[in-house]
């Protein structure tokens, strides 16, 4: 039992968890901001389950559609359902109950967020087949994660409002411009196959630029937050941090040169995400 639990959380990458995570807590602090009071331990407990299933439901649901296609890729060949170790039925199994998980969590949360969840889930779908048929598969991605952020926000204010929709961009611009640089691994086989991505539209060298500007974006939209809330020079300095961090992680990659687009270059996404949420929660707390 526990090596196929282990196995199923290596399907859908559960450690990966950590780029989105700190950011649901950051909108859960900024909506506590807003609020002028800290959430319960119940609000905050529900938060969190909500977005363990919203992910392994995602990721479940990817790994079972794209089961065929990873077949084909040697570098995904070795993933648990084309190499037999996770049958199909088990997958099932474990993205309804993820899914099932989310809807409670949603339930317990209040009514918007309930509503809502369905969407949530139909991006899941789209982001699944997007390679498909277009390139903004990166976007879609990107909007799928934003939800993080978004979600806490409308668990804790039963609102949307404009500070935490610029951090669901700043979220959705991050993480498509990351997942840009991860299909640069697949641009050789993505183009014998037919399949759609940013690399395959724009070459490296595009896609490479395009994941710079998304990036520098996402700093932008950072740096115009505290115009909506009183955030101070603790959270200015987090995004000064994670700017240095940005940096790096580009220079690491360049056109011609992908031998250090590796586990380090996405680890630091992990990174980042996670020194943004300490940074605002200590601005917050003081």
């Amino acid at each position: 039992m526990f090596s196929k639990i282990r196995h199923l959380l290596e399907m859908i990458k559960f450690s990966h968890t950590i780029f989105a995570f700190p950011f649901a807590l950051m909108g859960a602090t900024l909506a506590a901001l807003a609020n002028g009071q800290p959430p319960s331990a119940a609000q905050i407990g529900w938060i969190c389950m909500a977005m363990v299933g919203a992910r392994n439901a995602a990721m479940g649901l990817n790994r079972i559609i794209d089961a065929r296609i990873d077949a084909e890729n040697p570098r995904t060949a070795g993933r648990q359902i084309p190499a037999g170790i996770i049958s199909l039925k088990e997958a099932w199994i474990f993205v309804i109950s993820s899914t099932l998980l989310l809807l409670v969590a949603a339930w317990q949360l209040n009514p918007l967020c309930f509503y809502l969840s369905p969407l949530v889930l139909a991006f899941f779908i789209l982001y699944a087949y997007c390679k498909r048929f277009t390139a903004l598969a990166h976007i879609v991605l990107g909007i799928c994660l934003a939800g993080a952020p978004l979600g806490a926000w409308i668990a804790l204010r039963s609102t949307i409002e404009w500070p935490i929709l610029v951090l669901a961009l700043a979220v959705l611009v991050w993480v498509a411009g990351f997942d840009i640089f991860y299909a640069l691994q697949d641009l050789d086989f993505d183009r014998k196959k037919g399949l759609h991505s940013i690399p395959v539209r724009l070459g490296e060298k595009g896609a490479i630029l395009l994941g710079k500007i998304l990036h520098g974006l996402m700093v932008g939209l950072l740096l115009l937050i505290p115009q909506g809330l009183p955030l101070g020079m603790i959270y200015y300095a987090g995004i000064g941090v994670i700017s240095l961090m940005i940096a790096w992680e580009h220079h690491l990659v360049k056109p011609g040169d992908l031998s250090k687009l590796d586990a380090a270059f996405f680890n630091m996404n992990g990174y980042i995400s996670v020194t943004i949420f300490c940074f605002t929660l200590t601005d917050v707390l003081i």
